[in-house]
């Protein structure tokens, strides 16, 4: 039976495990635990490729304990009671060490189904997930475990990974194929530091060499195109992109704001963008340079009308004119900080003052009496807006930048 390259070539130490060196190097938290052989409850926590199954295996081959694999993608309750029935008997004398694989798609019940065995320590749990556990993995299991992250292979030490696996498939072959110079570093620097993704890459040029035994660099160049990409519309990566784009616009830094908006277009992911993009108008710009709104929500629309890829010209300058702005958050804190105070419940009656006017000569104790502000100097005169329960209350700061402090120095003149 056909078992692809990167399967074959798993490491079986962990000084053969590339990359993860702040949990695996010398003296790393995982490490002293595992060659300690008292292994507790662990969830692994990263991306594809990097080491999570390899590491359980090992991990495995160093205990006593009787090794139980499920993948939750399939895996159902009907199969935890199969591994539970195991227990205590001769087929499990040391009890189980359960390799739980994508834990993240097993619901509560799954999850919990573990928990009096994980607690009496028959069943010990290693499960891995591509997905931030403290949102997919139910607190009762993440209490018990320690979580260790996983952490995208650097370019580097994914060469020693093709280095390797060339080294493997040459040794099977009568005539060793030779690797144009550049291959092993684009495939490394290509494949998003997933090391399986680089490892199958390197399986793949192998199967479709010519016949003069040379891999050239336009053939890996060729494969290896978009393979970089890391991005699940409805996972961590779609979030963590969105979130370092809104953040790059509101840190000034335009190189920044340029690549991951890259990044977005090249999924195609073009409404993220655009949502984003609006927000940090308001939210990041604001009051310093109101300006910003009209002619971002002119870019947005045009890139919508557009679509990619030319949509990318539209964004690109939204993005440029909102990370090389003045910034301001002072809408967003007073917006904040008035809502705040509506949930809590302080909210008091509307003054008779503003009420609407249809309800003079209703039997209230006294006329609107409201005061029209254009009608006095510089159209403004002193009453009272805020219900007699939030009289004084303070919600707006005016900002450092010169357009508030323009406002500020009008009003103060104005108000004395």
């Amino acid at each position: 039976m056909y078992q692809p390259l990167a399967d074959q070539i798993r490491p079986d130490s962990l000084d053969d495990v590339v990359g993860q060196q702040h949990i695996l190097g010398k003296g790393g938290m995982l490490r002293r635990i595992v060659e300690s052989g008292q292994i507790p409850n662990m969830i692994f926590y990263g991306p594809s490729g990097t080491g999570k199954t390899t590491v359980a295996r090992i991990i495995a081959q160093r205990t006593n304990r009787s090794l139980r694999k499920l993948n939750a993608t399939t895996a159902g309750i009907a199969d935890i009671k199969r591994i539970i029935d195991e227990l205590d008997t001769f087929l499990t004398p040391g009890g189980v060490l359960l390799y739980l694989d994508e834990i993240q798609y097993f619901n509560k019940k799954q999850q919990q189904s573990l928990l009096e065995f994980i607690e009496d320590g028959r069943i010990t749990l290693i499960a891995s997930t591509t997905e931030n556990p403290y949102f997919c993995v139910f607190n009762a299991i993440l209490s018990r475990s320690t979580v260790f992250e996983f952490k995208p292979v650097a370019a580097r030490d994914v060469e020693k990974a093709v280095e390797r696996a060339v080294r493997i498939e040459n040794e099977r072959r009568a005539t060793p194929l030779r690797l144009e110079e550049g291959v092993a570093a684009r495939i490394a620097a290509a494949c998003g530091g997933d090391v399986r993704k680089a490892v199958n890459s390197v399986e793949l040029l192998f199967s479709a060499a010519m016949e003069d035994g040379l891999i050239r660099l336009e053939d890996a160049i060729a494969i290896s195109q978009r393979s970089a990409m890391r991005y699940d519309r409805d996972g961590d990566d779609h979030f963590d992109i969105l979130s370092a784009l809104m953040k790059s616009l509101r840190g000034s830094d335009p190189d920044a704001a340029m690549h991951y908006l890259a990044r977005l277009l090249e999924v195609g992911d073009l409404i993220g963008a655009c949502r984003r993009i609006l927000c940090s108008a308001s939210e990041d710009i604001g009051l310093a340079w109101p300006q910003a709104v009209p002619i971002v929500k002119a870019c947005v629309d045009s890139a919508l009308q557009l679509g990619l890829p030319e949509a990318r010209l539209p964004l690109a300058e939204a993005c440029l004119v909102l990370a090389t702005a003045p910034k301001s958050n002072t809408a967003c804190m007073a917006i904040d900080a008035a809502l705040a105070d509506v949930r809590a419940g302080r909210t008091g009656s509307v003054p008779r003052e503003l009420q609407n006017v249809h309800a003079d000569g209703t039997g209230f104790e006294r006329e609107q009496g409201y005061l029209y502000p254009h009608d006095f100097p510089h159209r403004w005169v002193r009453q009272q807006y805020l219900p007699d329960e939030l009289k004084g209350a303070h919600y707006y700061e005016y900002g450092d930048n010169k357009t508030e402090q323009a406002a500020k120095r009008y009003w103060d003149e104005i108000k004395k």
